[in-house]
């Protein structure tokens, strides 16, 4: 499973997603830990806060901002089971496979790729 030109086009048209991006704060953040580390910390994240069925919080688990993952997540509707299973057509009350985890990693590393390449 890799994520496809057509979810980000979706993306890019919900006003609520699109007005997610890095700030200068945020942007440094992944140019001093590099993409390994950053991507480390989401594979934790997912693992940690999406993978069980029945996730703590959930709709509450992600903050908003405070780490450039977060901001992704929020971007790509990978956020919480609710948006996972609308978006991404991943059902909740189940627990995440291996593969559904590498995939939200990979939207929210081409997602991370594409905003660390817009002009500033």
């Amino acid at each position: 499973m890799q994520p496809g030109d057509d979810l980000f086009a979706r993306l890019k048209r919900s006003s609520f997603r699109s007005r997610f991006h890095l700030g200068a704060k945020e942007r440094q953040y992944c140019w001093d830990k590099g993409p390994e580390t950053i991507d480390s910390h989401a594979a934790d994240f997912i693992a940690k806060r999406l993978a069980p069925a029945h996730p703590p919080n959930d709709g509450k688990q992600t903050p908003m901002r405070g780490h450039p993952v977060f901001i992704a997540q929020h971007a790509t509707a990978t956020c919480c089971r609710g948006c996972l299973a609308k978006w991404h057509a991943i059902p909740a009350g189940v627990t995440l496979s291996e593969q559904q985890q590498r995939y939200i990693m990979a939207v929210i590393h081409r997602w991370l790729v594409e905003e660390m390449n817009k002009p500033r």
